[in-house]
């Protein structure tokens, strides 16, 4: 009996991998996904922006607040809109959050199927798990903003370009058809980083690899151009006619020309090695093994001269060509952001994919060929002895942190603590018992689990510190049919989200004239900050409505 399940197994071994790849995926992805608020500033903006297109069937102009939102592409808002509409009308947290959760699901699945295919299964299963747990992606795939639109289409068409050096030649022209098919949708999901990403990155490729005949062969380029053409035209076309210069003027010349060449309008000014901080935490959990074999490399750069296989790209084997062109795309990723004056944490996004492909194979070599032991060893010891500590320390936290923090984090701090605890010791007592395969599952159960908990907690806690009260001061307003004038806080956009009304969002300065004529107005509730209410009540005629952790909310007389 035993042995003809075996045998089953053994047969049908893709079904179960599949199978067993679309629990864990839907389990990061889709676990409580709708089970905590929208969050303030960008969740709720755009979302916000999504229902009222939604219901106005204005499926062009993008509205904030009531006015003219000039600043990104719809290919974003349209996902939304198809997600309220399958889900027969509901708009909440899941159906906001599903489409964006969904294209990380789908990604994680197109990496397995694709290095599968490049390399072996093992590299498939490894580098895409590795993708679907790296803290940034994760956090990003759960959360609705655009970066992960712009990532899923970036990465589809560099995994198209990819695949031009593994197919057969009679396959090429369609590959690079479709290379620009999804640069197009990229551009359509947040504008130029797109195609600067897609098309800079097969340039260099194909220009080092000797292969830029290709990418320009008209057979690929001439009607790949005309493909990427009539995709991101037409809405801009129609935009231009209807909104004249208003439109030119937000949409190319400050959101896409200045945001790159000058943050002074926007802000978001960073140094230039600020996305190397932000990789260091976005690949959490496998950025301490990927630093620890670099510097072993390096290290022995003279010795190993492992860098001489990669002089001639059309020697290499297929595992090591498709090393060279993450290693290359990856590079151009963080050159490219690096280089705009106007920096995001969330931008580097699309540097994941290469990453994960790239990690994949240390982490195959080192639980399959038993290599880079001792980097490795050292890294997950390492992680494992600083979470132990951090888990112990944590169940001590109220003999020294304030009050104030203790009670942001009480509800969560003696679970996590434990985890931080558990997951320590084991990955050491793994790493003791030449587990290597279980410390990589390790890995990945443990961040199934702060995916499946965690984000939830977390998000929770950050609530805690103010966005709670907005939230609930929003649903009052709602529940009494009343607008909300907010002074000070115009980018807390749940006033918009969850309050379903157009928001007043006051000048910082504390007028006591405006707040007056703001208490005066009918049927209209007004937010302060606490601490600012503080200062002026003596001055004001009004009753509390509600008092929260860092707002209030009062009415006139």
């Amino acid at each position: 009996m035993l042995e003809n399940l075996y045998d089953f197994v053994k047969k049908h071994s893709e079904m179960f991998i599949i199978a067993g790849l679309g629990i864990i995926f839907s389990l990061l992805f889709f676990f409580n996904l709708g089970n905590y608020y929208l969050m303030d500033v960008d969740e709720t903006r755009y979302v916000a922006m999504a229902r009222d297109m939604f219901h106005s069937k204005d499926f062009l102009t993008l509205y904030l607040n009531g006015e003219f939102f000039f600043e990104k592409p719809p290919l974003y808002f349209w996902n939304e809109c198809m997600s309220f509409f399958l889900f027969g009308g509901k708009i909440n947290e899941f159906t906001a959050r599903f489409p964006v959760a969904l294209l990380g699901f789908i990604l994680a699945f197109v990496t397995y199927f694709t290095s599968k295919h490049w390399v072996n299964r093992k590299f498939g299963i490894v580098s895409s798990l590795i993708l679907a747990t790296s803290v940034e992606f994760l956090i990003l795939s759960k959360y609705a903003i655009l970066d992960m639109v712009l990532t899923f289409y970036v990465c589809l068409a560099l995994i198209c370009f990819i695949s031009t050096y593994f197919c057969q030649e009679k396959h090429e022209k369609i590959y690079w058809w479709l290379f620009y098919i999804f640069t197009g949708l990229g551009a359509m999901a947040k504008g130029i980083p797109a195609p600067a990403i897609a098309f800079g990155g097969a340039f260099i490729c194909s220009l080092i690899t000797g292969s830029l005949k290709k990418m320009f062969k008209p057979v690929n380029f001439l009607v790949g151009i005309i493909l990427f053409t009539l995709i991101i035209l037409p809405w801009h076309i129609i935009m231009l006619k209807i909104h004249g210069s208003a439109f030119f003027d937000e949409y190319i010349i400050k959101h896409h020309w200045h945001r790159f060449f000058n943050s002074q309008d926007i802000g978001r000014k960073r140094p230039f090695l600020y996305y190397f901080g932000v990789v260091l935490w976005g690949f959490i959990p496998w950025i301490f093994s990927s630093i620890a074999v670099l510097i072993e490399r390096l290290k022995n750069i003279t010795k190993n001269k492992f860098y001489e296989k990669y002089k001639k790209f059309s020697e290499l084997d297929n595992t090591h060509k498709l090393i060279y062109l993450a290693s290359v795309l990856g590079l151009w990723i963080m050159l490219f952001f690096s280089s705009s004056s106007t920096k995001l944490a969330t931008y580097i996004l699309p540097i994941y994919y290469p990453l994960a492909l790239i990690c994949g194979f240390l982490w195959v070599d080192y639980t399959e060929n038993k290599m880079h032991t001792k980097p490795i060893n050292i890294s997950v010891i390492t992680v494992g002895t600083i979470f132990t500590i951090a888990g112990t320390i944590a169940l001590f936290s109220g003999l020294f942190l304030p009050a104030d923090i203790n009670y942001y984090i009480n509800d969560i701090k003696i679970l996590w603590a434990c985890i931080l605890i558990v997951f320590g010791i084991l990955s050491i007592v793994f790493v003791k018992c030449k587990k290597y395969t279980d410390i990589f599952a390790l890995y990945v159960v443990f961040m199934m689990i702060v995916s499946m908990f965690g984000t939830k907690q977390f998000f929770e806690v950050d609530y805690k510190f103010g966005q709670n009260d907005l939230v609930e001061f929003a649903k009052y307003a709602q529940s009494q049919n009343k607008t909300i004038s907010a002074n000070g806080m115009n980018r807390k956009y749940s006033l918009i989200y969850y309050n379903n009304k157009i928001a007043d969002y006051n000048n910082e300065d504390m007028d006591i004239n405006v707040i007056t004529e703001d208490l005066n107005r009918k049927d209209n509730l007004v937010i302060l900050k606490l601490k600012n209410f503080e200062q002026i009540k003596d001055n004001l005629k009004c009753n509390i409505v509600k008092t929260g952790k860092r707002y209030i909310m009062i009415e006139g007389l």
